[in-house]
């Protein structure tokens, strides 16, 4: 009895002895100097523009990479091969907007929550439903595998009369826009999936929730407790220091805002309007070094491709100059679109070139803002940032104080004093809608 005591203690040290020995992800990763994300190729995941890989996930785990001081490598499995992936060590971690599930955590072990979503049924516009029993004897559609799936199963098993449809590793997004163009009657998608492809498809319709809110979070192979660490710890450091909310605020600014009459109007004004100004928008973009889809949102945004537009304030043209403006950037007639958008985009360059330092996309979208109100009036809302102890380079803090330069109370102590500055925000905001709108044609 003893002798066997003994030597099952001897067998019990030795295994201890080699899992204790046996290298774990994180130091692989440290010593190959890599880590691999097993991600989504979609438009809120990971795609390329332009020759430049990017995405909502795609930068979250760029910076995680950087946090570790090692490269990232991008793989994108099938839905259902993510998991699978973890398993057979063909990746390290799995960013892809992934629902924490019981299920799931059989097979993977799950970071702390960086998103609270919800789930919703997507009809059609024209579609009346208002509450699930109103989907009784429809045909709800859903990738395989997901948590929409495990929804829908448990709603029928209590007794709602629907029918399944199970499609093999459709992203939600074409399910969404076979919604909108009639070929499916509903699909079910996270909010903030959801509310982004709203801007593609303003015919499909966010009806009504689906179960209870649940959570985003990355995963890692059963067991890898050390890099399950280290991603906490990176998601901890980037709420605090800000760098989550401006890749948030990148691929998400503004999505709660739906605007159904602008956006099918402008959809018709990029087919009806937009191909007599493309070959000018491209020439002067490229000329300055702009992306040219920027151009074209921003002159919809100016003028809906108006050439004879003018305001209230007495600017004119596609771009909406000033005579000053005007004679400042060698416009002669501010009628004239070829004019209007060479100088127009000329105007703009001068104004980036003043915010030279400011990392992107703030720069960007602060040159945007002193092209509606002035660089003057960026500067007055850069102090007051800096009074408020914020980062007068972060548009995220300045889109916060330029309203306050219509209050007396800022205003009178500015350099340009008032100004309409939650316009300037507003104007911001939806030239990147439309911009959005236009880069998804041409992501890959």
């Amino acid at each position: 009895m003893l002798r066997l005591g003994f030597f099952l203690s001897i067998l019990v040290g030795s295994l201890f002895l080699t899992s204790s020995g046996r290298e774990d992800a994180l130091q692989k990763i440290r010593a190959s100097g890599k880590i691999t994300v097993l991600t989504r190729n979609n438009a809120h995941c990971y795609y390329v523009y332009r020759g430049e890989p990017m995405g909502f996930e795609y930068d979250l785990a760029k910076a995680f990479s950087e946090y570790l001081h090692v490269e990232l490598e991008v793989e994108t499995p099938t839905w259902e091969g993510l998991t699978r992936g973890l398993e057979e060590g063909k990746g390290d971690f799995v960013a892809a907007s992934m629902s924490i599930t019981k299920s799931r955590l059989k097979r993977v072990d799950f970071s702390e929550s960086y998103l609270p979503v919800q789930q919703y049924v997507i009809l059609n516009k024209d579609d009346p439903a208002e509450k699930m029993s109103d989907l009784a004897g429809r045909t709800v559609c859903v990738r395989r595998g997901t948590t929409y799936e495990e929804l829908l199963k448990k709603l029928k098993s209590k007794g709602l009369n629907i029918r399944i449809k199970l499609y093999n590793d459709m992203p939600t997004e074409e399910l969404i826009r076979m919604v909108a163009e009639k070929e499916i009657e509903a699909t079910v998608s996270d909010s903030h999936i959801a509310l982004l492809n709203r801007r593609y498809y303003p015919e499909a319709r966010i009806a009504f929730p689906l179960g209870k809110p649940s959570k985003l979070a990355w995963a890692v192979k059963k067991g890898e407790k050390r890099l399950l660490e280290q991603i906490n710890d990176f998601f901890n450091t980037i709420k605090e220091d800000g760098t989550f909310d401006r890749v948030y605020t990148e691929y998400f600014a503004n999505v709660e805002k739906f605007d159904y009459v602008d956006l099918k109007r402008y959809y018709r004004r990029l087919e009806t309007r937009l191909p007599r100004y493309q070959d000018t928008i491209q020439k002067a973009a490229k000329k300055y070094g702009f992306d040219w889809r920027l151009i074209a949102a921003m002159i919809y945004q100016e003028s809906h491709f108006d050439p004879r537009a003018r305001s209230y304030t007495g600017v004119r043209g596609l771009m909406q100059v000033t005579l000053d403006t005007a004679k400042e950037v060698g416009i002669e007639r501010r009628l004239d679109p070829e004019q209007s958008i060479l100088g127009g985009v000329r105007y703009l360059k001068k104004s980036y070139d003043k915010f030279e330092g400011v990392p992107e996309p703030d720069r960007l979208l602060m040159a945007l803002a002193s092209y509606n109100v002035g660089y003057r009036h960026v500067q007055d809302a850069q102090k007051i940032v800096k009074q408020q102890h914020n980062d007068p380079n972060s548009w995220a803090d300045l889109k916060e104080a330029l309203p306050l330069l219509c209050r007396r109370k800022y205003y009178k102590t500015s350099t340009s004093g008032y100004c309409r500055g939650r316009e300037a925000v507003r104007y911001v905001n939806s030239i990147i809608t439309y911009y959005d709108i236009l880069k998804r044609d041409a992501i890959s």
